[in-house]
């Protein structure tokens, strides 16, 4: 009979013998959560219920820089690849469990030992000294088998099943949490390069007017409190250019970290695009419900839900009797006697052993009753750690919605400021180089221009960054692994060469139709 068909006797018999049985603990069922039926932006000329575009969002800024900076931070990110290694490691522990359906213990066993008795024991042959010592063999298999009388090992399974997928929700998690941070990251930098942009106009813009007061000064027609004072907003101005190119270089230190890479100057994939990223003409949203297939995080807090409720079956059968069934067949010789230690071979020299057993801790002092209780309170955890997991999710789409939107509405006001304060800077100087005006007037229209267009600036990387947030808050980003391997190719050639893994590390063995529940289905072993 080959290994196969030995396995295949051997899962008939299992389902057979299961079949009946019973399973204890609940059955698990999503808990229910509360959803507002629609938006509360969704009535927003800019806000649509089409969710087409949440899967790869990013494109809907058609910035190439901001779509290759994400497409080599999918391929290169370090923690995703952890979250990767995870999936691996419940793919392979889920295997384990499965193999606990089987006969739990196995043991080929071999013995050969040299025996003497003392020639003083009450026993001990008299007159052959010989026959005190001999030699003893045996050989042969032992299996013991646990019968999955009351779910117990089915209920493992379904826990091994659900928490498998909260890694790969975990996993899709993180890359939905990647996906943004670059593009937040990217937008803050081109942000501040907008910034120093406007700072080092506004340095130009305020050494003319220090050249103006100069003049005047040297002309004498005003005191030298007005070059003094040119002075000093000049150099409060260049003051800010350092700060800025500072967080310019640590930002673009934190991609090069997201990506993968080394601290360094990006230019080989910025120079691909320039300025601050323009939002959509109109963002897809879809509707609250939708949030609970699309969030990574809802879907994993609803698998560890999952995954405890079938603890509470598995620490509940322990209070029932466990049935299991037993045997041993082999050869035993000795050379004691009249024997040989070569009748190891013959058919005469068989043993065996097969029977049931029973065993009930019955007098357990409330112990197993209490670790059940146990169990209970850590799924009414998860049980509401999903229920608040979906409230904040709606809450985060909400906020990066009126953020997107209301910044936009700051944005027209800071354009309108921009230009008044321009008009405003163009007139003091003016009056201030006729005589009309002191220098206060030219200094103060300074400072406002500046404050206005950096404000500006600000809120124009705010647009983006808010809608960076609500995709995220949707869940939109996960969707660029789906039919690709959690971990790079060479990573697992690596892993194949390191240790033999079998047809785990393949992408269809590895992803489980997750979370439904699966507890009376017997599957053979995987290796």
């Amino acid at each position: 009979m080959t290994s196969g068909t030995l396995q295949g006797w051997i899962t008939a018999i299992a389902a057979g013998l299961v079949a009946g049985c019973a399973m204890v603990g609940p059955d698990f069922t999503t808990p229910p959560a509360e959803l507002n039926p629609d938006w509360l932006s969704s009535g927003s000329s800019r806000v649509a219920e089409d969710p087409a575009n949440n899967g790869e969002w990013w494109r809907t800024f058609d910035d190439p820089a901001l779509t290759r900076l994400i497409e080599i931070g999918y391929a290169q990110n370090l923690p995703l690849q952890v979250a990767g290694a995870r999936v691996l490691q419940a793919r392979a522990q889920l295997a384990v469990v499965i193999g606990e359906q089987y006969p739990q213990q196995q043991q080929l066993f071999g013995e050969l030992q040299r025996t003497r008795e003392s020639a003083r024991a009450a026993d001990a042959p008299q007159g052959n000294a010989s026959r005190l010592a001999y030699d003893e063999g045996s050989i042969g298999v032992q299996a013991s088998w646990e019968l999955d009388f009351w779910g117990k090992f089915r209920r493992s399974i379904e826990s091994a099943d659900a928490q498998l997928a909260a890694t790969v929700a975990n996993y899709d998690d993180v890359l939905v949490s990647l996906t943004a941070d670059l593009a937040t990251a990217y937008i803050q930098l081109r942000t501040l390069q907008e910034q120093l942009r406007v700072a080092r106009e506004n340095v130009k813009v305020q050494q003319e007017g220090l050249q103006i007061a100069n003049r005047r000064f040297e002309g004498g027609v005003t005191d030298n409190r007005d070059v003094e004072q040119a002075r000093t907003i000049l150099a409060s101005t260049q003051a800010t250019i350092p700060q800025l190119e500072q967080e310019i270089e640590r930002t673009r230190n934190l991609i090069a970290t997201l990506i993968g890479r080394p601290p360094g100057p990006l230019d080989d994939l910025l120079a691909e695009s320039s300025g601050i990223p323009l939002p959509p003409a109109t963002v897809g949203i879809g509707i609250p419900a939708d949030l609970l297939r699309r969030r990574p995080d809802i879907r994993q807090a609803e698998a560890e839900a999952a995954a405890q409720s079938a603890l509470i079956g598995v620490q509940e059968a322990d209070l029932y009797p466990a049935f299991s069934l037993t045997g041993s067949f082999g050869f035993a010789a000795s050379s004691a006697g009249p024997f040989q230690l070569g009748d190891i071979t013959q058919w005469r020299s068989r043993t065996f052993g097969i029977g049931p057993t029973v065993v009930w801790d019955f007098l357990n002092y409330g112990r197993l009753e209490n670790a059940v209780r146990v169990q209970d309170a850590a799924f009414q955890q998860a049980y509401t750690t999903y229920q608040n997991t979906v409230l904040q999710a709606q809450r985060e789409v909400e906020n990066g919605l009126i953020g997107f939107r209301k910044q936009q509405e700051r944005a027209k006001f800071l354009s309108d400021a921009v230009r008044a304060a321009q008009r405003s800077l163009d007139l003091a100087f003016a009056q201030y180089s006729g005589g009309i005006t002191d220098f206060t007037t030219v200094l103060v229209a300074e400072q406002q221009l500046l404050q206005q267009q950096d404000e500006l600036a600000l809120t124009a990387g705010a647009i983006p960054s808010n809608l960076v947030a609500a995709y995220r808050a949707l869940g939109g980003g996960w969707q660029l692994r789906l039919g690709k391997p959690f971990l790079p190719p060479q990573t697992v050639d690596a892993m194949a060469e390191r240790t033999d893994w079998g047809q785990l590390l393949d992408y269809e063995v590895m992803v489980p139709p997750i979370p439904v529940p699966r507890p009376n289905e017997f599957r053979l072993p995987q290796t």
